[in-house]
């Protein structure tokens, strides 16, 4: 196979949080002697999950086996998952907020027709629901597990606890259409035909729009990671990559 020099865009921020975590993984493991540095293997994750590279490329690239690559990536994914923000955490930092934005996010998998309950008839294709949950500028807050890609935005929203938890924080939502029907503090438009609203729905309408339109930069936050764009892994590991990328992304911000 050939190698050639790549580039990763992701900031050192990132990659200097995954190797504190490491090495501490590293030091509770006890581990003396690895075919990569704490360092190496950190660049070897964030390769994985920015750019989709899969596990042969890689392996090539850093110069260790294939097994070795998917052992060590698959190791530094869930170190990161286990950080990642419940939704209690995510909703009591919400509440610092004036609002907050949700949403759903379909990824793309690898399935076949006959899996259906992963078909999402909205968007004619197969895949998982994720439910985001953004802060008034746009900003990931957290991400939920992946769930049937069959399955409509209030229906996961419900089983994920999100409705519960805000109506009980009282914490404002912003949601779509999709959400309809949902009680407590979601807010969602009027519904019906724009030319049967009255000019007062249609106002509102329009400045709920421009209000929720921000959570489409929490959505391209998530979706940079390339490896959620399509995902050729089994159903049950997507949620350890959900969080992980989370996890990245809230470490990064921070700093």
């Amino acid at each position: 196979m050939l190698v050639h020099p790549s580039g990763v865009d992701v900031s050192s921020s990132a990659l200097r949080f995954l190797s504190a975590k490491l090495r501490q993984r590293r030091q509770e493991l006890g581990t003396r002697w690895r075919r990569l540095s704490i360092g190496r293997q950190a660049l070897l994750t964030l390769a994985h999950l920015r750019n989709g590279y899969p596990y042969a490329q890689l392996a090539a690239g850093f110069g260790i086996g294939t097994t070795t690559a998917y052992r060590y990536i698959t190791e530094a994914i869930e170190v990161l998952a286990a950080l990642a923000p419940t939704l209690a955490e995510a909703v009591r930092k919400a509440s610092l907020k004036a609002f907050v934005l949700l949403d759903g996010a379909l990824l793309p998998i690898d399935r076949i027709a006959a899996d259906r309950p992963y078909y999402s008839g909205k968007h004619k294709r197969h895949g998982v629901n994720v439910q985001v949950l953004a802060d008034p500028s746009g900003r990931l807050l957290w991400a939920s597990p992946a769930f049937l890609g069959a399955v409509h935005d209030i229906r996961a929203a419900r089983e994920h606890g999100i409705l519960d938890a805000l109506a009980e924080a009282d914490n404002k939502c912003w949601a779509d259409k999709g959400y309809r029907g949902a009680s407590g503090t979601v807010r969602t438009p009027y519904w019906g035909r724009w030319e049967t609203l009255s000019a007062g729905q249609q106002a509102v309408n329009q400045s709920h729009a421009t209000i929720r339109a921000l959570v489409e930069q929490a959505m391209a936050t998530l979706k940079a990671w390339r490896l959620l764009r399509k995902l050729r892994c089994s159903t049950t590991r997507i949620t350890t990559l959900v969080q992980a990328v989370l996890c990245l992304h809230l470490a990064s911000s921070d700093r």
